[in-house]
């Protein structure tokens, strides 16, 4: 690590590793920051458009169907981020077709980033966000999947870093915390995290992110976690009526940008530039998440009022909007039907045209509502 880069003490000092290289230590949260009028009004902005998507969830007639397909989403960009492939057909498909996952790598771990995010949205009805809480999102989000063998939900003890492949601790971009300095970090980040009231929502949120980042407390999947957390945040502060944020588009669409505005938090004390980053993302997300929800709402509208005198094909078009690959099979299992009946009510949503029959199975075959597909896909890859 070039400790040459790293200009502003105010940020964290550089220490020792006990293996001899040089490391870097955050200070505790919270900085000093200059709320000059850039950095206000990208927060009025962001502020008011994550209200607005709040508002936009109250009023979904059925928000659930929705989070659905938008957590799926989530889980496929915030993978992509980290090297996988996986895109959000390919999980919607594989889960459709009730595959096993364990045959392709980049589809378990998709799938147990929304393992991960799932439970987390549920325990937060019983824990708080805490070291525990991350111990445990850690522990799902890396079960099976490359990098499970370095020891999942617990915190590391001993050094990683970050660079390119093959580089070093000397070679490296960034090197986090030695273990005894990381142990001190994640208890005042901890502390930092219970904080209520003295500073705005979206501010604290940007700093939990980046400290995180910035500890790197696991071996592997600190990124995932990272992300899985500015969500999870949002939702215990209350600013999330329906967990709807998530901006894994928006820093996949940015990615260079996110990486070197972390970066020069901790070499030039550059707060500025990360919060405005941060809340750029959230205003463009959250603008367009409220767009999408509108969007898919007025789909499912639209063709429950087609098939409003067909009940069976009525109840699947919701099922649909969850997820917009089906099966006949899938269909009966939900239905709780007859085979023949659930082919019937697939047959008049093709007829109404909300499905259409997509590749060439002469078993089990598949359809797709391609207006939900597209609502979810193309807004999102536009970022």
């Amino acid at each position: 690590m070039d400790t040459s880069l790293f200009k502003d003490r105010s940020t964290g000092r550089i220490v020792r590793t006990p293996e001899g290289h040089d490391a870097f230590v955050p200070a505790p949260l919270p900085p000093d920051i200059d709320y000059d009028r850039d950095l206000v009004l990208a927060l009025s902005r962001a502020d008011a458009a994550l209200s607005e998507l709040s508002i936009a969830g109250e009023q979904l007639p059925n928000p659930h169907l929705l989070i659905a397909p938008y957590l799926r989403q989530e889980a496929v960009l915030s993978s992509r981020i980290e090297g996988t492939h996986t895109t959000l057909s390919e999980l919607l498909i594989d889960e459709a077709a009730g595959t096993e996952p364990e045959r392709d790598s980049d589809l378990r771990e998709v799938r147990n980033y929304v393992t991960a995010l799932e439970y987390g949205l549920e325990r937060l009805h019983d824990l708080p966000l805490s070291l525990r809480f991350v111990r445990e999102l850690h522990e799902r989000l890396m079960e099976g999947v490359r990098g499970a063998h370095m020891t999942p939900g617990e915190f590391r003890r001993s050094q990683n870093w970050i660079g390119r492949p093959g580089s070093t601790p000397s070679t490296a971009t960034y090197v986090p915390p030695p273990v005894i300095e990381m142990t001190e970090a994640l208890g005042a980040w901890e502390l930092f995290l219970h904080e209520r009231g003295s500073l705005p929502d979206l501010i604290q949120c940007a700093l939990m992110h980046e400290h995180f980042e910035a500890i790197h407390p696991f071996l592997d999947g600190n990124g995932r976690v990272g992300r899985l957390l500015i969500t999870l945040f949002l939702s215990e502060r209350g600013r999330l009526t329906q967990p709807l944020l998530y901006l894994s588009a928006y820093i996949e669409a940015h990615r260079s940008d996110y990486y070197d505005a972390l970066l020069r938090v901790r070499t030039h004390g550059d707060w500025r530039g990360w919060l405005l980053y941060f809340l750029e993302g959230v205003r463009q997300t959250a603008e367009r998440a409220a767009e999408q929800a509108r969007e898919l709402t007025r789909i499912r509208e639209e063709y429950r009022r087609r098939v409003q005198d067909k009940p069976k094909a009525l109840a699947l078009v919701d099922e649909v909007m969850r997820s917009p690959y089906l099966t006949v099979a899938e269909a009966q299992r939900l239905l709780d039907v007859t085979n023949p009946t659930a082919r019937t009510a697939v047959l008049t949503l093709v007829e109404a045209g909300l499905l259409e029959e997509v590749g060439d199975r002469k078993w089990r075959r598949l359809y797709v509502a391609k207006p939900v597909l597209e609502a979810l896909k193309t807004p999102l890859e536009t970022m």
